[in-house]
C-alpha cells in the first residue's frame, strides 16, 4: 500500500501496480480491450517520426525548456503533457487532485484560473537530469490531442474574439494588424482585438513570424510541446473520445472508484464544421502553407486531411 506522509488515502493508488504496468499488462479485460487501441495511436506516433526523421529529430537534445509542459504526479507515477485547447484546463484540474494530497477532492471546484497557476503543479523541468531520465523510463506518460485545425480555429475564437482576452490583443493582436491589415484604422493598431482569422493565418504563415519567436502555445504544434519522437509517450488521449480516453487514464492510475474526468458544456466548443466554416474564406495557397506547418500534427496522431481544404 503506497501512502503519503498526510495519511490521505485520496492521493494514492490502492495497488502496488503503476499505471505503466497495468497499461502494458492489464489485469481486468476492459483494460486489455483499451490497451489494443492504445498500442495502434503508438504505433502510428512511433512509424511517422522514423518516416520524417530528418523534420522530426533535427535537435536531439531536450532542454529543460522543453519539458516545460510535462506534468509530473509522484504518487500515481504519471506524466502528463498538456496541449492548449485540448481540455487541459480540466487536466490540470485533475491532475491537482492526484497530487494535492487531500486538498482537492471535485476538480470542478477548482477554478479556471487557479488550474492554470504554474506553481500549482510540478513540471519535469524542475527536477535534475537523473530524476528526469528516472521519470520518463518508469512513468507512465501521456498526451491529449485533438484534429489541429479544430485546435486552431479553438484558439483563435478564444484568443482573439473574446472581449475579456486584452493581453492577447495587445501581444499578438496589434502585432497581426499592423503586419496583415492594409490602412489598419489607428484604433485597430492600438487596441489590436478586431483581427480577423484570415490575418491570423496570414500571421502564422509568414516566414518572419517563426524567425522572430515560437509560436504561443495555444497554435503551437503538438508535436513542437510534447516533442513525441525524443519521448515516448504510453498513452495517447483524443479530444474526441475525451471522456473515455481520460477515464481510462483514471483506471489505469487506480483512482477511478473516487475520481472522474469532468464532462464539459459542448454548446460553444468548436466543432467541424464550425471549423469548415472559418476555412471558407483562407485561400487555397494560404490553406496549403498552413497545412504544411501541422502536418506533422496531422500524420503522426492519424488525422485526415478536411474534406473542406482546397489545396493548390
Amino acid at each position: 500500500m503506497h501512502r503519503n506522509p498526510f495519511g490521505m488515502d485520496i492521493c494514492c493508488r490502492k495497488n502496488s501496480r503503476s499505471p505503466l504496468q497495468e497499461l502494458y499488462n492489464p489485469t481486468q479485460l476492459e483494460l486489455s480491450n483499451n490497451a489494443v487501441l492504445h498500442q495502434i495511436r503508438r504505433d502510428q506516433v512511433t512509424d511517422m517520426c522514423r518516416a520524417n526523421s530528418v523534420a522530426s529529430r533535427k535537435r536531439r537534445v531536450l532542454t529543460p525548456n522543453d519539458l516545460k509542459h510535462l506534468v509530473v504526479d509522484e504518487d500515481h507515477e504519471m506524466v502528463y503533457c498538456y496541449v492548449p485547447k485540448v481540455a487541459c484546463t480540466n487536466w490540470k484540474r485533475v491532475m491537482m487532485v492526484l497530487t494535492g494530497r487531500g486538498k482537492y477532492s471535485d476538480p470542478m471546484e477548482i477554478p479556471a484560473n487557479v488550474a492554470h497557476v504554474s506553481s500549482n503543479l510540478k513540471t519535469l523541468n524542475q527536477y535534475s537530469i537523473p530524476e528526469i531520465n528516472h521519470r520518463l523510463k518508469n512513468y507512465m506518460k501521456f498526451l491529449f490531442v485533438r484534429e489541429p485545425f479544430e485546435r486552431l480555429v479553438s484558439a483563435y475564437r478564444n484568443k482573439f474574439t473574446q472581449k475579456y482576452n486584452t493581453s492577447f490583443h495587445k501581444r499578438y493582436g496589434t502585432k497581426i494588424v499592423r503586419r496583415q491589415r492594409k490602412n489598419a484604422t489607428q484604433e485597430a493598431l492600438h487596441n489590436g482585438n478586431d483581427v480577423k482569422f484570415e490575418e491570423f493565418v496570414a500571421y502564422l504563415i509568414d516566414p518572419h513570424t517563426q524567425k522572430e519567436e515560437p509560436f504561443n502555445e495555444h497554435w503551437q504544434t503538438v508535436f513542437s510541446l510534447c516533442h513525441p519522437c525524443h519521448i515516448h509517450y504510453d498513452l495517447i488521449g483524443k479530444y474526441e473520445t475525451l471522456e473515455d480516453d481520460s477515464n481510462y487514464v483514471l483506471q489505469l492510475a487506480g483512482v477511478s472508484d473516487y475520481l472522474k474526468f469532468p464532462t464539459f458544456a459542448k454548446s460553444t466548443r468548436t466543432t467541424d464544421e464550425m471549423t469548415a466554416e472559418f476555412f471558407q474564406n483562407i485561400s487555397s495557397e494560404h490553406q496549403t502553407q498552413l497545412y504544411e506547418l501541422y502536418k506533422l500534427d496531422y500524420l503522426m496522431f492519424n488525422y485526415s486531411v478536411p474534406a473542406y481544404l482546397k489545396f493548390e
